[in-house]
């Protein structure tokens, strides 16, 4: 007789349940870890924690403190600061300093000065108003004297030579005061300014001959002339730069109009202004590409003359940095430059850069015909928002200059 056997059907082997399906699943990576790897996992673990308690802000080294505490000084310092503007272009090597306190919440009072060897002298206070009409608006307003001694005069037009120079003075006593708009602190730029001086041309010194000694008042409109002036400016324009005392991006795009009345009907004139710059960032901004075009025009009043001392000019740490200030002498003017900077570090750029322009008796004229140029290298000592320091090496037809300026070429 045959064992009776369980049939197949009955022999298979019943499913596991979800509950124990899920207690496998969890159990199994704890089965499969060794003590090695719970031992490596806990080691990460101690180093991580260690790691967070040891966390801390970036602390400056001594060379950056000190770097950080002049451009504090330079740009926003109160008190105390130094100022480094000289009475006018081509003085020479300036000194200065101010002071500066609030007056207000916002508003502040700076009263400062300047000399250079070349007696070169600036006085002036100024009151600024920052944060008028919510933020939108900024009034400044300065009273101040300043001297210039030796001037340079070359005649008219770009043909002229170094050995025409004949030396000038003035002295000025001027009051300004200027309201700037930014409307819903956007790019667009509202400026109106109004300014009383009284220029006094007087006769210039050092080694080059006074222009009383070369011309005659026939010869040259306001030699020797004392000029009370009104002198009002408007502007408008788009400005999308960061800050006007240093930027690496963003441009400007603006025309101003200068009317000059003289109070005794003589020396009279119109000027208009036209500026486009633009900063182009390249590599995440370790490279710069700045470009800079300025035309400027000039207009007579009904049977009045412009002084020769007014006239637009080119020439100098602003435009040609090859050339001496004022080189260049005429109605009208039209400057190019170029600059590819690179950002060395946080307080340092370094630039190559090139300028070229020319003056002009007549509008037609303002043409890329007969420029004079240059080229050099320059270094930039600068803050977030200002440059106190530019030294620029600028090779021409004339020779080799170097630029000591406070303030960046544009």
């Amino acid at each position: 007789m045959q064992p009776c056997r369980t049939p197949w059907r009955s022999r298979r082997r019943r499913p596991i349940g979800a509950p124990a399906l899920a207690i496998v699943l969890l159990a199994a990576p704890v089965a499969a870890q060794t003590p090695e790897t719970g031992t490596r996992t806990a080691v990460l673990e101690a180093m991580q924690a260690e790691k967070f308690t040891q966390l801390h802000p970036y602390v400056p080294n001594k060379a950056e403190k000190y770097l950080d505490y002049a451009e504090s000084i330079l740009t926003t310092g109160m008190h105390w600061h130094p100022f480094f503007q000289s009475a006018y272009s081509g003085g020479g090597f300036t000194i200065g300093a101010g002071y500066r306190m609030f007056a207000g919440s916002y508003n502040t009072i700076d009263v400062r000065g300047s000399v250079t060897p070349t007696g070169y002298t600036r006085i002036e206070g100024e009151f600024l108003a920052p944060r008028l009409f919510r933020g939108q608006g900024t009034l400044s307003a300065i009273g101040g004297w300043r001297k210039a001694t030796q001037v340079g005069y070359y005649g008219l037009g770009t043909s002229t030579s170094q050995d025409d120079r004949a030396n000038y003075g003035f002295t000025q006593p001027y009051g300004i005061a200027t309201l700037t708009v930014r409307p819903a602190r956007r790019m667009l730029v509202l400026r109106g300014s109004v300014e009383a001086s009284r220029w006094e041309q007087t006769p210039g010194s050092g080694s080059d001959p006074s222009v009383d000694e070369v011309y005659t008042p026939a010869a040259l409109p306001g030699l020797g002339a004392a000029i009370t002036y009104l002198h009002s400016q408007g502007t408008v324009g788009v400005d999308s730069r960061a800050a006007t005392g240093y930027a690496r991006r963003g441009g400007f795009y603006g025309a101003t109009f200068d009317d000059f009345t003289d109070s005794k009907s003589q020396y009279g004139f119109t000027q208009m202004n036209y500026e486009a710059l633009q900063h182009v960032p390249l590599l995440r901004e370790a490279w710069v590409l700045s470009l800079r075009g300025a035309v400027a025009t000039t207009g007579t009043k009904s049977g009045e003359q412009i002084p020769f001392f007014m006239l637009p000019a080119i020439g100098g740490g602003e435009s040609l940095r090859a050339y001496s200030s004022w080189r260049f002498r005429d109605r009208n003017s039209l400057e190019l430059q170029a600059e590819w900077r690179v950002i060395a570090n946080r307080f340092l750029d370094m630039a190559v850069f090139y300028d070229t322009g020319k003056v002009t008796a007549h509008t037609r004229d303002l043409n890329l015909e007969n420029l004079k140029n240059d080229y050099g290298l320059g270094f930039r000592f600068h803050g977030a928002l200002a440059t106190p320091l530019r030294v620029d090496f600028a090779n021409g037809n004339e020779g080799f200059h170097i630029v000591f300026a406070a303030s960046a070429v544009f």
